[in-house]
């Protein structure tokens, strides 16, 4: 494979991809009771959500530049094809730290293949158009084919999704204090999705048992062709209700296979417990 594909841990793939499918990821960073954590390295994402329900709040950080042009030039030294597949440009800094380290190897290695790509997209969404780039990548496929597969999903990756408690996108400034004040109040379940990067309010469910049902009658609206696509859903440690909308999706989609892992530190860090979120392909204009 002379194409390597890199990543960052906002992908939240499980870990076996990463060495099934020779991809690289790149770290970000958690901030915990005064202690930095690289995320998927050394904090698993139940501690995080432990330490969220006591009434810690942890923060994070994006990957420097530094720590990408380590890897880059790994790979460079090679003479490898790289594709590095960022976080949403919307959400994190991470995806600029990337194209600076891109920048100063082409100084040294002006010969290099290097491509940076804004996914445009969070967790298993994201991860979704890595992971079917990397497989294309490990089959032997050209650069440009991968490239081309890479933009069809990365235009089509819907992200549907809720949280349990309004209180942690309100310390992330996605919400209003009164809105979480008044959500939590009314026991209203947001509903959000992403575009162009940007998390972005949906829909408000009042009931916590619509939400699932919910979240199935929307991707109906806006997929298509579930019996050839790969879901994912992840979760903030709610192993049971992801589950259950996965068996939904299976009774009334029929989908090829679904995904069900939890979301990581990074990433759940701003989401919180309790978030379940869902992932697939939009419908093709």
């Amino acid at each position: 494979m002379n194409v390597q594909i890199i990543v960052d841990s906002g992908t939240d793939l499980p870990k076996a991809y990463y060495n099934e499918l020779s991809i690289e990821m790149v770290p970000l960073t958690v901030y915990l009771d005064e202690k930095d954590y690289l995320d998927q390295v050394d904090i698993e994402s139940k501690t995080v959500y432990d330490a969220m329900r006591d009434g810690a709040a942890p923060k994070t950080a994006q990957p420097s530049p530094e720590s990408f042009h380590e890897v880059f030039k790994k790979y460079a030294d090679k003479g490898k094809t790289i594709i590095y597949f960022g976080l949403s440009s919307e959400l994190s800094g991470t995806y600029q730290s990337a194209t600076i380290a891109r920048e100063q190897i082409l100084e040294d290695y002006p010969d290099a293949d290097i491509y940076t790509i804004d996914t445009k997209a969070a967790s298993m969404g994201y991860g979704l158009i890595a992971y079917h780039a990397a497989k294309l990548a490990h089959e032997g496929a050209s650069v440009q084919d991968i490239l081309d597969l890479a933009n069809h999903y990365v235009s089509h990756m819907e992200h549907i999704f809720t949280v349990d408690d309004l209180e942690y996108l309100q310390r992330g400034g996605r919400v209003s204090r009164t809105q979480a004040f008044v959500g939590s109040l009314l026991k209203i379940k947001p509903l959000l999705h992403v575009e162009e990067g940007k998390l972005v309010p949906l829909e408000k469910i009042r009931g916590a048992k619509k939400v699932l049902r919910r979240m199935v009658d929307l991707a109906k609206e806006r997929g298509e062709d579930f019996n050839q696509q790969t879901l994912a859903i992840t979760h903030g440690d709610d192993e049971e209700n992801a589950q259950k909308l996965a068996e939904l999706l299976r009774d009334e989609l029929q989908p090829k296979d679904i995904i069900i892992y939890p979301i990581g530190s990074a990433i759940g860090a701003h989401a919180g417990p309790g978030t379940i979120a869902l992932f697939f392909l939009s419908k093709t204009e």
